[in-house]
């Protein structure tokens, strides 16, 4: 059938199995979103406030469905404003398909108005990128697109249109999307060395990344587990890829990770990582990082195998695939002396926070009873961040969605909004401190548009607190610029951008507004006020082994 390019992003958007998408129109994309107009009742558009939100929102999106999260912008600004959200995703290994749409062919490099070379500035952040100056291209092109997002490490893709391409017209044939292959270098004697390691090894842990949840490999994880008695640490993204209630997991790892996992990790004779990529805020000193062990990475990509951390054996591919034919090879055995030597970590340095007052902890505490841990939790970056990870326990996957690799502050109510859109069903609650929600708070007017039920808690501390720790303790108490103690009342803000709003001051106060804000069907803020000096413990001084891990009661 003849169709316009326009025509064909909208039905290869189809072919693709998208129901929903998130963006801002402009002057070069028009004839896209005129074409999506005729189309709204297969794909929802999602109008955002800000391009950025869009691009968080469709990240978020792709982390709580397992799908390919979708954002639309305009020329020169529009995709500009994008760039952060496709860093974002790219960072974490998000599968992200941006679409924007530039000037007419005869005006690219003539500095057109609104035209900037979006696959150029892109090309660092994004697994690939397109520039289609040919409509006969366009619908291969897009294929390709979510093909190359999907598959392997996933990451996002940016495919950038002319706009007299999206007006052009040409045959359109339409074509199921192509079968993921699973990613397999390796051979049976790599899995062999590992299973003959893990056999002999009498003090394993399991370190687990973001990989395990991207590959779904969570139920053979947990088998692994149970046969090989190891404990289990996680990284940030790897939250909710083994369930945080069972007696073997030990906490995070790194700089605000436990000290039962940090020392166990000292500790073991063998650490095995799985989908997870030895990041700087997990392993501190390279140099000392579990030096008693004999390390082994299995990763889906290659590049990231001894790029950290030298290893003693290694298999990339799928980690499903992988896990699937080690555990017949592995021998069921209990290994008590190790996980009792692991559990007295855990009672002797529990996680902890000061009861007496009102503070983040127990928010996250309260929220968990409150939902009864089956919430979708997004956060944006700094201490809340950190205590959402620490104090709620995640026990499935994709149920915690936070930028880890870029640390991107106002990412986090773009994302619940991009979560909340894919998992209608689910509680999607965004976890920002004050300084992160003015970055992108705008968004509250997208959530209040649509009537989407979020719901949105501000930790106000009025400074900027993971900065302001780093000054206390690093920098003499010298705070400079990240006081914000100004006359912003966020919930008069979130009342004027369409939501409801409440303030809380006691702890009585917390769970009341946890049972209104989930009653309440509509998007709803709620400010929690904290002390400004309130600390993350434990902590690891940047760049120093983890095994220094300090807490409040060794700073005393």
């Amino acid at each position: 059938m003849l169709l316009t390019g326009a025509e064909i992003v909208i039905e290869c958007l189809k072919e693709q199995g998208v129901d929903t998408v998130f963006g801002y129109p402009g002057g070069t994309i028009l004839n896209v979103y005129d074409a999506l107009y005729k189309h709204q009742d297969e794909i929802f558009h999602v109008l955002t406030s800000h391009e950025q939100g869009a691009s968080h929102a469709a990240d978020g999106y792709a982390r709580a469905t397992g799908k390919v999260g979708v954002c639309l912008a305009t020329s020169g600004p529009g995709a500009t404003n994008l760039v952060t959200g496709i860093a974002t995703a790219y960072m974490d290994s998000i599968p992200v398909v941006a679409i924007t749409a530039n000037v007419n062919l005869p005006a690219l490099g003539k500095d057109s108005f609104q035209e900037v070379d979006i696959a150029g500035v892109t090309m660092p952040i994004t697994k690939h990128g397109y520039i289609v100056k040919d409509v006969t291209k366009l619908a291969d092109t897009i294929r390709k697109a979510f093909h190359i997002a999907r598959s392997g490490r996933p990451g996002p893709v940016l495919v950038d249109i002319t706009k007299d391409v999206t007006a052009n017209t040409c045959e359109y044939t339409p074509a199921k999307p192509k079968e993921l292959e699973r990613i397999a270098k390796y051979e049976m004697s790599d899995i062999e060395e590992v299973a003959k390691l893990l056999n002999e090894a009498k003090k394993p842990f399991f370190y687990v990344g973001g990989g395990v949840i991207m590959s779904d490999a969570s139920a053979e994880l947990a088998e692994l587990v149970a046969k090989t008695d190891a404990c289990v640490c996680d990284t940030l993204m790897g939250k909710g890829a083994f369930n945080a209630k069972d007696a073997h997991y030990t906490g995070m790892i790194g700089m605000h990770g436990t000290k039962a996992s940090n020392l166990g990790v000292s500790d073991c004779d063998l650490l095995v990582a799985m989908g997870a990529r030895f990041s700087d805020r997990v392993i501190g000193n390279p140099a000392t990082f579990a030096s008693n062990a004999k390390i082994v990475h299995i990763d889906i990509d290659a590049a990231e195998i001894n790029k950290n951390i030298k290893t003693n054996a290694s298999i990339v591919g799928d980690l499903k695939d992988v896990l699937t034919k080690l555990l017949p090879l592995v021998a069921e055995k209990k290994r008590p002396e190790w996980v009792k030597e692991v559990y007295d970590l855990k009672e002797k340095y529990p996680l902890k926070y000061d009861t007496s007052i009102l503070t983040c902890p127990y928010v996250m505490e309260q929220i968990d009873e409150a939902t009864g841990g089956e919430a979708i939790i997004t956060t944006d970056v700094g201490q809340h961040q950190m205590w959402a990870a620490q104090y709620y326990q995640y026990t499935s996957p994709r149920t915690f969605i936070s930028s880890g690799g870029l640390g991107t502050m106002g990412y986090g109510l773009g994302a619940c909004i991009g979560a909340k859109m894919g998992q209608p069903d689910k509680v999607c609650i965004n976890i920002a401190g004050d300084g992160c929600f003015r970055m992108n708070m705008n968004e509250l007017a997208t959530a209040g548009r649509y009537n989407i039920p979020i719901i949105q808690v501000v930790i106000n501390n009025q400074v900027l607190g993971m900065v302001r720790q780093w000054q206390t303790l690093f920098y003499d108490k010298r705070y400079s610029q990240t006081v914000l103690e100004d006359a912003v009342d966020y919930c008069k803000v979130a009342e004027a951008l369409g939501c409801m709003a409440i303030k809380v001051t006691k702890k009585e106060e917390v769970m009341p507004a946890l049972k209104q804000a989930l009653a309440a069907q509509k998007p709803v803020l709620i400010e929690v006020v904290i002390d400004s000096d309130d600390k993350v413990f434990p902590m690891v001084p940047a760049g120093k082994p983890i095994d220094t891990v300090f807490d409040a009661d060794d700073l005393a």
